[in-house]
Order: C-alpha cells, then structure tokens, then sequence
C-alpha cells in the first residue's frame, strides 16, 4: 500500500521516503518500528503540560524506574557470565544497570534498589558461593530491611544430581519476598543445561520491565553489540570448538593406585582465550559398554532413531545415549518421570513423599543400567525413554597451562576414576574417556569457561600461598608458568599433597625447575601414605603458621583448588586456627579476618 500525500500529514519528501522504507521492512523490523513509536509517544506524553488533553495525560501515567541492579553469586563464573549477558540485553533496551558481585554489593542500599535481578549458583551441599555469602547473611539477618517498594526476579542454577537443587537461588526468591518484595518474573531453576532455561527468564525478565517502562531497544545500542561480538570467539559452550590431542601421558609411576592424565590440547584457529585460574570445559561420550548394555537390557535396537530436541533433529538410538545424553547419574527427577512409564510398584513407590532417604539412598552410585534391571520398563520405547533424559553435561577442569608460555595450546589434568558400586565397575564418563579412548589426534568438542573468582593478583609484587593437593594443583602450574613469562616478583609458596612421594608427585620435575630459578620461592608436600600416621596439606600448614602468618601480614593472597568437602574444610579451619595461635585473634575475630581476605579477593577458592 502506497501513502498518498493528499491523504497524510507527511511532506511530498517524507511520503517518498516512506513509501521507499516500508515495503523493505521485516516483520521483526515492523513490530520494533511499533513499538519505538509507542515509546516515542509515551514520552511525549509524559512531558504534556497541566491542562493536556485527556488523552494525553492518561498516556503519562508514571512508569517504573529504568534502573536495574543486576547482582551475581558465582563459584565458576557461570552465573557472572549470566549476569553480564543479562545486563548487556537490558542496555540495549535503554535501562541503567549497575552490575554487581554480591560480595562487592553495598548492603546499606539495598533500600533503595527498585529493580532487582539475582543470578545465583548453589554450591555444594546447598550452600551459596563464597562470593555469595557476605550479601545472602545479611539479607537472612535482623538486619536486612523492609523491601515493600523492591520488584525482583531470581535466576538459580544447580544440578539435580545433588540433593539440594538450587537451594541458594530458592532461599533468595523466598526471603525477598519475606521482606516486601514483589517478583517481577517468576524464579527459573537451572539444570547443568541451563541456555535454554536461562534465556526464557530473561525474556520474561525483560518482557515485564519493558511494558513498565515504555523502554524499547535502540539500534544504536544493537550495532555496538553486534560490533563488539565481532572480536570474540565464535565458539562457546552451545558451539563447542574441535581441539586435537596434542599430547596425553600418564603422570603417575608405576605401581600407584592412581592415573593421572595430562592432556593438550590444540586451540589454533578458535580464537579461544583465557587466563590462569579459568576452566576449560569438554563435552564427553559415555562409555560404549555402557551403552550396549543398556540397549541390550530395554531390547532395543541399536539402529532406532529418536527425536534429540526441539528442532525434531534425530539419531540413532545408539547415538544418542553415546554422545547427547547423561546415563552414567541418576536424579530424583528422573526417576520421577521414569516411575510414570515404569509398571514397577516398588519404583512408584520410592518417588512418593515420605520416602526421600531411601530414594537418596538408590540414586547414590547408581546409573541408568541400574534403574532399567531393577524395575520393569516392558514395552517402554526408546523415543519415549529418552525423551526423560537430561543433555549431557559439560565436564569442567582447572587449566593448568598459561597461554602466555604455551600459545594456542591448553593443558589440564585429570585424574581417572574408576571403582566398583552395587556388584559393576564404574567408570568416570570424561576421565576415563580422556585415559582409556582418546589418541593423539583425536578431537574432542571444548569451550573455554572464564572464571573471574580464581586470579592472580593485579600486582605481580603481591606473594600467594597456593594449596593444592593432587589434582587441585592443576591451577598453580598454570599461575607460575604465568608469573615465569610475566617476570613477576612476588614471593610464591605451594603447598602439595598426594599419597606417594615415588609414584604420585604430579610435575615434580616442573616445580624444581621452578623453584632453582626462583618463580617457585618454597614448597611444602605431604605424602600421606608414606608414613605411619597420614599426613596431610593442612598439617604441612601448621607446622608453618609462623611463616604463613607472616605471609598473610605482609598481604599475601591465598589460593585453595581441590576436593570441597573435606579438603577445602580442613584448610578454612587450619587457617583460622593460625590465625588465632599466631595472631591472637579470638575464633570471631578470625572468622572476620578470613571474610575480609574473602571480601577483598585475597583469599579465593576453586572447590568441587
């Protein structure tokens, strides 16, 4: 339809220029053209003088503030990275957004935030991120303050294989609203495949505060984007880049009870960049035996094929349990979607409210062979089966390379597990993968997984104490081999554990390298099957709390990678107990002093 100028209030030019515009439009392009339109009025309105006409002044009914805090509770970087990507959208929407870890939040604002977002990791056992955990006690202390005029929405992400799914991001939710607040979007809950949940929250995030506010996209702001997106890789966790095997050697001698494999990896040609202390991500393939059985067991047939997402792409049924999706765990929501196409009363049972530790109990070292022997699936096919199953998660592992000494190369280490549950061997699904499978040449889908939380320090005069036994140490190669090509000054002490000194000391010829060219200053180990009593990190620790303390006087940072249930608790509680024995401090003052170190990123911990 052409517009005529005899029947419009537009000029012959503005006609033309029109008429020329319109027909080109898209229907996205219409739609945002629409609603900028709508913007542009609102605004207008809201400017009208007393005495507008009635029209006019309806249209300028206040809208909700354009400002957004946007705050982050992250162990690995996920939730930040979430965090960023949600607070670049809403720019692009002409909001004001302050961008915040909740550690580096000022609690004593709280009060005035009208607009606030939360994207928040459980860690552990239920427990919030370190970064975390300064703003989440006050918000569930006597002095967290009435938020009546606050509208929130929370973002958690978790992983159903642990017991308290997103606990961290549930408490959040739950106690904004304790103090007044109202939601301006439901909570999401995250799997470990947490894309597509993620960007439905923030649609729905934006889609809210948008019609609030009369606030629409710009095209300026949508060119800057696209321009800054230009210099980054165009591979991620959602388009994994394919590295070659350069290398993969056993680190342990012979005789050890343990493997321990260094791999590395090519990442010439991916544009991928990270730094020490970031992770690096891989996409695994469950074991092929695995698979076999469990086809064998359902009587399928290898060769079936089954829808794998939304898009109706299909695979083989085979494929499919190889390479898209996770049999090795079982969740509780799982298995209650299993119990729904199980004829097994026992499994129907199990899933019902009351029987929750005896459910914990089955899933604990069990997989998905397990709960197909166990309880009758007859006749269930394999589209409907695996139509229950979660995508395979990602595989996270601390680099232990520095791309400043290995260019266009990442290294990690990782150590294969292997034990026997309930009458079967079971196997880790990477780690055996990457110690029993992979050959040199091969490639394997890997993303890089920034990790903000775990740096070296911006001083490179700044000394760190690094405490990682086994693999745990992965990090501090990666740190020194840094500091070695930076030519940084700064005092270095690591502290290393494993079980024998002969067979079990990872890089042992690396840190006396190091250490005879002074990037290592000192080292401390412990090999706690070598003696009669085991002797651990944290006793090497206490032997040197004169030294360690002084250490942390002269503003060293510390540095803890490794196993978070016992490992990591044991080292917090040494430190705190140098802290009272060599400083004085009372068990308060102590527990303060770790939370300032904490607060101040002089204290950070890569725990798993």
């Amino acid at each position: 339809m052409e517009l005529q100028v005899t029947n419009s209030p537009f000029s012959q030019e503005q006609a033309e220029l029109l008429n020329r515009l319109l027909p080109t439009l898209t229907e996205s392009q219409r739609i945002w053209l629409s609603g900028y339109l709508t913007a542009l009025q609102g605004a207008a309105a809201a400017a009208a003088p007393a005495g507008a006409p009635a029209a006019v002044a309806a249209a300028s009914t206040p809208s909700v503030s354009k400002e957004v805090t946007v705050l982050f509770g992250s162990q690995t970087g996920k939730s930040q990275g979430l965090a960023k990507k949600m607070s670049k959208k809403l720019e692009e929407r002409g909001f004001q957004v302050s961008l915040s870890s909740m550690s580096d939040f000022k609690t004593n604002g709280l009060k005035k935030v009208q607009n606030l977002l939360i994207c928040v990791s459980t860690h552990g056992e239920g427990d919030p991120p370190d970064n975390a955990l300064p703003f989440y006690e006050f918000l569930h202390s006597k002095r967290a303050p009435k938020l009546d005029g606050l509208r929130f929405s929370v973002l958690a992400l978790g992983d159903t294989s642990y017991e308290f799914f997103c606990k961290t991001g549930k408490d959040f939710d739950q106690r904004l609203e304790e103090l007044g607040g109202t939601r301006i979007a439901q909570r999401v809950d995250c799997d470990v495949d947490f894309d597509e949940a993620a960007a439905e929250w923030m649609e729905s995030v934006l889609g809210s505060l948008s019609e609030t506010s009369g606030t629409v996209s710009s095209p300026a702001s949508n060119a800057g984007a696209a321009a800054a997106s230009d210099t980054a890789s165009e591979y991620s966790r959602t388009n994994p880049f394919q590295a070659e095997v350069l290398e993969n050697l056993n680190l342990n001698g012979r005789g050890s009870d343990r493997e321990t494999r260094h791999v590395e990896l090519s990442l010439e040609g991916s544009n991928l960049q990270y730094e020490p202390g970031d992770c690096l991500g891989i996409i695994p393939e469950n074991d092929p035996r695995l698979v076999s059985e469990l086809i064998a067991a359902m009587g399928w047939k290898p060769e079936e094929q089954v829808t794998i997402n939304k898009n109706g792409d299909k695979l083989s049924v085979q494929e499919a349990l190889l390479r898209h999706y996770e049999i090795s765990v079982l969740t509780k929501p799982l298995l209650e979607q299993a119990a729904k196409l199980s004829s097994s009363s026992s499994l129907k049972e199990l899933v019902e409210p009351g029987h929750e530790q005896g459910l914990k109990a089955y899933i604990k070292e069990r997989d998905l062979l397990d709960l197909v022997q166990d309880h009758s699936f007859k006749g269930v096919s394999a589209a409907e089966f695996v139509s229950i199953l979660r995508k395979m998660p990602a595989r996270l592992y601390s680099i232990s390379s520095s791309s400043k000494a290995s260019p266009e190369e990442v290294h990690i280490t990782v150590r294969a597990v292997r034990y026997e549950s309930h009458g079967r061997e079971r196997y880790g699904v990477c780690s055996v993968q990457l110690a029993e499978r992979v050959q040199l040449g091969d490639k394997l889908p890997v993303f890089i997984q920034n990790n903000p939380n775990f740096k070296l320090p911006e001083s490179q005069d700044t000394p760190i104490i690094m405490i990682g036994p086994g693999t745990g140490v992965a990090p501090f190669r990666a740190f020194l081999a840094e500091r070695e090509e930076t030519g940084a000054e700064g005092k270095t002490w690591l502290f290393y554990g494993d079980q024998h000194f002969t067979t079990d000391f990872l890089y042992q010829i690396e840190w006396q390298r190091w250490m005879k060219a002074g990037v290592l200053t000192r080292m401390d180990v412990a090999f706690s099957r070598d003696t009669d009593k085991k002797v651990y990190v944290q006793h090497r620790m206490l032997e040197k709390s004169k030294e360690l303390y002084q250490w942390l006087q002269e503003g060293a940072n510390v540095y803890v990678c490794g196993d978070e249930k016992k490992m990591a608790h044991d080292v917090h509680a040494t430190l705190l107990t140098i802290l009272e024995q060599e400083g004085g401090f009372s068990p308060d003052e102590a527990a303060e002093y770790l939370s300032r170190m904490q607060q101040q990123k002089r204290y950070q911990r890569d725990v798993y």
